[in-house]
């Protein structure tokens, strides 16, 4: 599907989730890059500045999305960029890292959270409200 809307970003190392964000989210008129890991997702950033990320939380490390966020938001090119953790933490590992404030939500360095699996509907208004916000 060849979208013009805005580029996200998606990183997480489990295919699946990714093929399933990037499916409701071209869907929904996305242009879409995928990645494994947080590594490759910041190099690629140089590239083309998405207009938001969603990562995953536990992927080489149970931290690893908390990393990736607090790594683009103390960059001054990508810090104003909005970030949505996704993680099945809870459900699968008991982890309880919903956040319950909007301080908790910046501590995280994220700007929404969602857990495992998404509401597509809510994920994708989601989007739209955190990308009108930074236009």
């Amino acid at each position: 599907m060849a979208n013009e809307g805005p580029l996200i970003l998606i990183v997480d190392d489990d295919f699946d989730a990714l093929e399933w964000c990037r499916l409701i989210l071209e869907a929904a008129g996305f242009r879409t890059a995928c990645f494994q890991s947080g590594d490759a997702a910041y190099a690629a950033m140089g590239e083309e500045k998405p207009a938001l990320v969603i990562t995953d939380l536990m992927m080489a490390n149970l931290d690893s999305g908390f990393d990736f966020a607090r790594t683009i938001k103390e960059d001054a090119a990508f810090s104003t960029m909005p970030i949505i953790i996704m993680t099945a933490a809870s459900s699968r590992h008991g982890f309880d890292f919903a956040p319950k404030s909007e301080a908790d939500l910046a501590a995280m360095h994220v700007d929404a959270y969602f857990s495992k699996p998404a509401d597509p509907q809510e994920l994708v208004a989601k989007v739209r409200e955190l990308i009108a916000k930074g236009n």
